[in-house]
């Protein structure tokens, strides 16, 4: 059996695979990086049509490479995939397409793993898992399959079109699901949004992204997420040239809003009575980011301008006063519902231990319980901006030195990865 062999092993060619090619080629370390799709084809088929980044051109960036777009604009999908292969072909990634890895298991008393791929069998003594954060596309089993709705993930979803005619019910409150909602409603659709937990900063403030407020308030940085924060979605929308996020103007233009969808029985959706202290919650958040941004601009002298009209809360729509705890589907007239809730992972290839009980990565900073399993492009991996182009640049790098480290100690005793 003809076994290819390679020092380091990345798995995916996403914004995380190819940071970590430039981080290990600027090393010297010998790596190879397989994809099995494209490079960066989640950006282009797990996303829809109308889909632009969330943070501006100027922020969302590799430090080597600006956007080829109006730097306070926001890139659509095609932009940010492209802009992926051109980074690539910068730094010379060797990067290999369509070879899907199917098991990463440890090789018996002998240093490294064995990569078992639709290509053939590899060898190599470190693996990167740049699978990064959307892997497994969260499907709720709440409304079942024979119910006679059309029922799709929003990283399925492309636009209105696709969908049947009738109304459509977005479960989801974070950027995804906000910005369908919206994109349903504008097309003429009848839409319903249920609303969860979720964090609504300002899309921009006396003159500033919300991106460069987090930046220079420290909350990039942030090492850990707030106590029960680590799955709270985040309302904002760079669509239409970048907006402020408002569950209450989203109902004045025609969606309705509803709580979280809890049950359902004999085509009937029942809802929590939780709308109102969402939207609330939200308001919350939004305004105390105000609140130290206006400290900030104090403390340091700025010349911003005062932005006083930010803070007018409008009055809280029907849906709100009044909410709707159960929905009869077919009678609202509903024939598609939109599941954006979300993605869990999928690490079934990776045959080693370094996993708890729910099947989470056990790592510090990236860096596995399994000796020489890395990982990269996780939520929170070290900051609040790892999942972030620009954060898992950051991230990568740190993983390489940590294979630069743990290659100089075997430097010394160890003969090089044994060939067959």
């Amino acid at each position: 059996m003809s076994i290819q062999e390679t020092e380091v092993l990345v798995v995916g060619a996403g914004q995380a695979g190819i940071a970590m090619s430039e981080h290990l080629g600027a090393q010297g370390v010998p790596h190879l990086v397989v994809e099995r799709d494209r490079i960066a084809e989640r950006w282009r088929s797990w996303r829809w049509d109308s889909l632009v980044a969330n943070g501006p051109a100027w922020h969302d960036r590799f430090p080597g490479l600006e956007f080829d777009v109006d730097p306070d604009g926001f890139a659509g999908k095609e932009d940010v995939a492209d802009y992926l292969v051109a980074y690539a072909e910068k730094v010379d990634a060797p990067i290999r397409t369509g070879v899907e890895v199917r098991s990463v298991q440890k090789l018996h008393k002998r240093l490294g793993f064995r990569v078992e791929t639709s290509d053939g069998v590899i060898d190599a003594r470190y693996v990167v898992a740049a699978t990064g954060a959307f892997q497994k596309p969260v499907l709720p089993s709440l409304v079942p399959d024979d119910a006679g709705l059309h029922q799709i993930h929003s990283s399925g979803y492309r636009n209105p079109r696709q969908l049947p005619e009738g109304a459509v019910l977005v479960v989801g409150a974070g950027s995804s699901g906000v910005q369908i909602a919206d994109e349903l409603r504008r097309s003429g659709r009848r839409t319903y949004l249920a609303v969860g937990p979720h964090d609504r900063p300002p899309r921009s403030y006396r003159g500033r992204d919300f991106c460069w407020w987090l930046g220079v308030l420290g909350k990039w940085d942030a090492a850990a997420p707030p106590r029960g924060a680590e799955h709270v979605t985040i309302a904002v929308s760079g669509a239409h040239g970048g907006h402020t996020v408002d569950f209450r103007d989203l109902a004045a233009d025609g969606i309705t809003l509803l709580g979280r969808a809890e049950s359902f029985d004999d085509g009937v959706l029942s809802f929590a009575a939780d709308l109102r202290a969402n939207v609330e919650n939200g308001d919350t958040n939004y305004l105390s980011m105000l609140d130290e941004a206006d400290a900030y601009v104090t403390r340091n002298g700025l010349d911003l301008p005062e932005e006083p009209e930010a803070r007018i809360i409008g009055p809280d729509p029907k849906c709100m006063t009044h909410p709707i705890r159960e929905l009869d589907l077919a009678a609202a007239g509903i024939t598609s519902v939109i599941w954006a809730v979300g993605f869990s992972f999928d690490y079934g290839w990776l045959k080693v231990d370094a996993f708890d009980d729910s099947g989470k990565p056990r790592h510090q900073r990236g860096v596995s319980t399994e000796p020489g399993i890395y990982f990269l492009g996780l939520p929170w991996q070290s900051r609040r901006g790892s999942s972030f182009i620009w954060g898992v640049w950051h991230d990568a790098k740190f993983i390489a030195d940590q294979i630069a480290i743990q290659r100089s100690y075997l430097a010394h005793h160890t003969p090089a990865l044994a060939s067959h």
